[in-house]
């Protein structure tokens, strides 16, 4: 079961107009590639603490992660205690001095990321950021905050509550909700990334970057399974025009590492993200992984492909069955291709390499394994085994 306290009775697929194309370039200042760090709720969920998250710092740059590419480190639910007698949101005790810790973050050359509401609550019924939108962005700018995961929780209930079955009005509060709050951090005039959660509600991948989100959650919640990671993961099918340098779909972060999956299903998940263009935020325990893990999380190569900076999301090209062919175009013309095996058993896939746009005489690189292989008469066939992948760049 999801964390969120959600009501599905107003949700509307509406169709919207294109953003403007103002807010498109004001987007796209931050998160030109998709934000790649660590967010603390998969491993820690309430219990994380300043301790914790000065650790994760530290341990992004000494595994390498930070030099990688992972460089936001985010707080997530339960920092917050209430407010002073002039309405500023207070830290709790696990949380002593969030500046001091946003000064050790930057001196790490990282950045920090901290999470609310716009609800009075959080999901973790800590304060949220209802009626104080304007106050608790200067707050995180003088903090020295570079990202806001901004989480609905609680204000569906107020939704329910004020717009009951008008469909129309509901919507209409839920992207003011997120207009109100993006506003804010604007005025601030610091750069914040501005990650929507809200699970996909309405189609948020088609207004999402109108009310200045860098990311949406696409989806409902991931877990540290297959089964949900699939599920999550391979529903992002069609969804690739609504994402680019700025705008990203969120399929939600990475369980890479937590121990609910094999390492054929974590190179899955991974290669899976990377063709999404998701952004890409460990969610494990930085200070015990595993070699293995960490090879998943550092794959130069697989990375470069979630970061291409041509900023396309992958999407599906071929399936039958449990077998999956997508392909994510990168600069220069080249194509990565993931091949997936989502049956229960291993199995033969064969890429033809005409369906992915490349001829006979194409060059392929398999990227986990770091070496060439060779296309035989058109087709790339491999034996890939259960809930496993083969990613591949393809070029002329």
């Amino acid at each position: 079961m999801s964390r969120r306290n959600i009501s599905a009775s107003w949700v509307l697929s509406l169709c919207m107009l294109a953003a403007p194309a103002a807010a498109i370039a004001q987007s796209s200042q931050l998160a030109a590639t998709p934000p790649m760090g660590w967010n603390s709720w998969n491993h820690f969920a309430t219990r994380v603490t300043d301790a914790d998250v000065r650790g994760a710092a530290d341990a992004l740059v000494s595994s390498g992660m930070r030099d990688a590419g992972y460089i936001y480190v985010n707080i997530d639910d339960s920092w917050e205690a209430g407010r002073d007698a002039q309405g500023n949101i207070q830290t709790n005790k696990k949380f002593p001095d969030m500046k001091a810790l946003s000064d050790y973050v930057h001196s790490k050359g990282l950045k920090l990321g901290i999470y609310s509401s716009p609800g009075p609550q959080t999901c973790g019924k800590y304060e949220g950021s209802y009626q104080h939108e304007e106050q608790d962005a200067k707050t995180y700018a003088a903090w020295g905050i570079d990202y806001l995961k901004y989480d609905q929780c609680s204000y569906g209930k107020i939704i329910q509550q004020e717009a009951g079955n008008d469909h129309e009005k509901a919507f209409a509060m839920q992207k003011d909700s997120y207009d109100k709050m993006y506003k804010a951090l604007k005025a601030t005039g610091r750069p914040i990334v501005f990650s929507m959660c809200q699970y996909g509600l309405n189609n948020v991948w088609e207004w999402g970057t109108e009310v200045g989100g860098n990311l949406w959650r696409t989806t409902g919640d991931i877990n540290d399974h297959y089964t949900r990671m699939e599920q999550i993961g391979f529903s992002q099918a069609g969804l690739s025009k609504y994402a680019g340098p700025g705008h990203w779909n969120d399929p939600d972060m990475l369980e890479v590492g937590n121990g609910g999956m094999t390492d054929d299903e974590y190179h899955l998940h991974m290669t899976l993200w990377a063709i999404l263009a998701s952004p890409l935020l460990a969610g494990n325990d930085l200070s015990k992984m595993s070699p293995e893990t960490l090879a998943i999380l550092t794959n130069k190569e697989v990375i470069a492909v979630d970061q291409d900076a041509l900023g396309k999301q992958g999407d599906r090209v071929w399936a039958e069955g449990p077998s999956e062919v997508w392909a994510k175009p990168l600069s220069g013309g080249a194509k990565a291709v993931a091949l997936f095996n989502r049956a229960e058993s291993a199995r033969p896939i064969t890429l033809k390499l005409k369906d992915v746009g490349f001829g006979n005489n194409a060059k392929l690189r398999d990227l986990w394994a770091g070496k060439e292989v060779t296309a035989t008469n058109g087709s790339y066939t491999v034996l890939i085994p259960k809930h496993g992948t083969v990613l591949l760049k393809v070029s002329q």
